[in-house]
């Protein structure tokens, strides 16, 4: 019976894909690393061709290491980051290198529309804030700085979009990752036509996708991408969801009373919503695959990435002896951690290694001679656990926020029970894990067995794929330790924030 799935996802470092059956049950995931170019100071860009020989060569991995026929392949479907862009011409090949949703160029357009207030006049329009890294601030940089790009566009794509244009050739996107490059207006999930005009971008309107249901069957594998990936031609390629949302889906998040927190490249934390968030403007809102909601979204580059480049650069030579003994540098770190929350702490890490929003620099605080390595990675577990809380903090503010009674935690901190009860300790609300070890591509998944019938409904996926396997309770005592601490954490990053504005 053709009851397989296969979700792929192409992330900040790794493009994964893995294998699923319509119970959620994972079979296995194969990563292949991404390319990334940083041509220039603030230019984050990707190979694209080579991230769809990754996404190709992971799924004929996939196959082969686990014996399955791709006859028995019911249904395909990716997802990927959201915002960032990807220009092809009529061939659907790339006019140049993708950018990466944390690419700093147009941040001097995006000042200059805040200062002559487009960014006040449209932010409403799109129902979100608009910054650099998104899909339209990109556009009017290339527009200004390599107009001759924009004339060899055919198509704008985001980076789900490439990867499923190369798999069935359908150049579309889909509500979810319309909302996040500030496209549309997510009440009517149609473009701002008005925002188009009025940042100048009107050149771009007629290259910009059509905007397809999300859970819905948009083309066939080629015969060209069969031959790439092993795939049966002719098999459903389904349109799929942003990561964003499909973090959310594969955590099982569908009430309001429930919130979605990713702890990986970015720190993403979502709760859903009837209307378009307005008191406070989130960083993205999107319509969510599940009919009548949206979700709201506050996040930065300010999570796990920051442990990922300490262990990384830092801790090498550990991690090459944790492998000759048989383990994980990531389970020394926990060991480490765990000794380390046994004695008392003022160390602050600053999580700021890829931007700050408050200009503040990255670094510790409080150091002293008797501290030892695990007292300083119990730091940047309780640094990052701070940056969401700020988020999160900002997301729950104003009458028409929601009122979380848990949070479901997916990303890389979510294998660590020692950064699991840290969150729960810290943000004061139960931490729920669910399975899987790669939620993304659990998203895609999800996506593809609605639309190709194997499940009814998006709600009775997730009931059926998902489930929890772990949950932190909030320790009281801790919970208020952190409050004290999380005040200091806030006020070192406004005031650094305020003493390197001015270098």
């Amino acid at each position: 019976m053709r009851e397989r799935i296969i979700g792929i996802d192409a992330g900040g470092t790794m493009t994964k894909a893995a294998l699923f059956d319509a119970t959620g049950r994972e079979f296995a995931c194969v990563r292949q690393p991404n390319r990334m170019l940083f041509p220039k100071p603030n230019h984050t860009e990707r190979d694209a061709e080579s991230m769809w020989q990754a996404a190709a060569t992971a799924v004929r991995s996939l196959l082969e290491s686990t014996g399955t026929s791709s006859s028995d392949v019911a249904a395909v479907s990716v997802t990927g980051y959201g915002s960032g862009i990807y220009l092809v011409d009529r061939d659907g090949r790339t006019v140049r290198p993708g950018v990466v949703s944390t690419d700093g160029r147009a941040a001097a357009i995006v000042d200059g529309w805040r200062r002559d207030g487009r960014v006040a006049r449209n932010e409403p329009r799109i129902q979100q804030r608009i910054w650099s890294g998104q899909a339209i601030s990109l556009m009017a940089w290339f527009q200004e700085h390599e107009p001759e790009i924009v004339d060899r566009t055919s198509s704008v794509l985001m980076c789900k979009d490439f990867l499923r244009a190369r798999l069935c050739g359908d150049r579309s996107t889909d509500p979810t990752d319309a909302g996040i490059a500030g496209f549309i207006d997510v009440t009517t999930a149609t473009y701002a036509e008005a925002m188009l005009d009025d940042l100048g971008l009107a050149r771009w309107r007629t290259k910009l996708p059509p905007i397809c249901p999300s859970i819905d069957v948009a083309g066939a594998i080629t015969h060209e991408a069969a031959a790439a990936t092993g795939l049966k031609q002719g098999t459903a390629v389904v349109r799929g969801v942003v990561d964003v949302a499909g973090s959310a889906l594969a955590s099982g998040v569908t009430r309001p009373d429930q919130l979605s927190m990713v702890a990986g490249t970015f720190s993403i934390n979502s709760t859903l919503h009837r209307s378009p968030r307005s008191s406070v403007m989130p960083f993205l809102q999107m319509p969510y695959p599940i009919e009548g909601w949206l979700l709201a979204t506050e996040g930065s580059a300010t999570s796990a990435s920051n442990f990922e480049w300490f262990c990384r650069n830092i801790l090498d030579g550990e991690a090459a002896r944790a492998v000759s003994s048989g383990r994980s540098i990531y389970d020394v770190c926990n060991d480490l951690v765990a000794d380390a929350l046994a004695r008392d702490n003022d160390i602050l890490f600053l999580p700021y290694l890829f931007g700050s929003p408050e200009g503040a620099p990255a670094g510790f605080l409080g150091m002293q001679a008797a501290n030892t390595l695990g007292d300083l990675i119990r730091a940047i577990f309780e640094g990052v656990a701070f940056a969401h809380r700020t988020d999160i903090e900002r997301l729950l503010s104003g009458p028409d926020a929601a009122r979380p009674q848990s949070i479901r935690l997916a990303g890389g901190a979510s294998r660590s029970r020692i950064w699991g009860q840290l969150f729960a300790d810290v943000l004061g609300l139960p931490i729920e894990v669910t399975d899987g070890s790669e939620l993304g591509a659990r998203g895609a998944a999800i996506s593809a067995a609605v639309a190709v019938g194997l499940h009814d409904s998006v709600q009775q996926a997730v009931d059926s794929m998902v489930r929890v396997v772990d949950r932190f309770d909030p320790e009281d005592g801790r919970h208020a330790l952190y409050d004290r601490k999380f005040m200091r954490f806030r006020e070192t990053t406004k005031a650094l924030g305020a003493l390197f504005a001015g270098r």
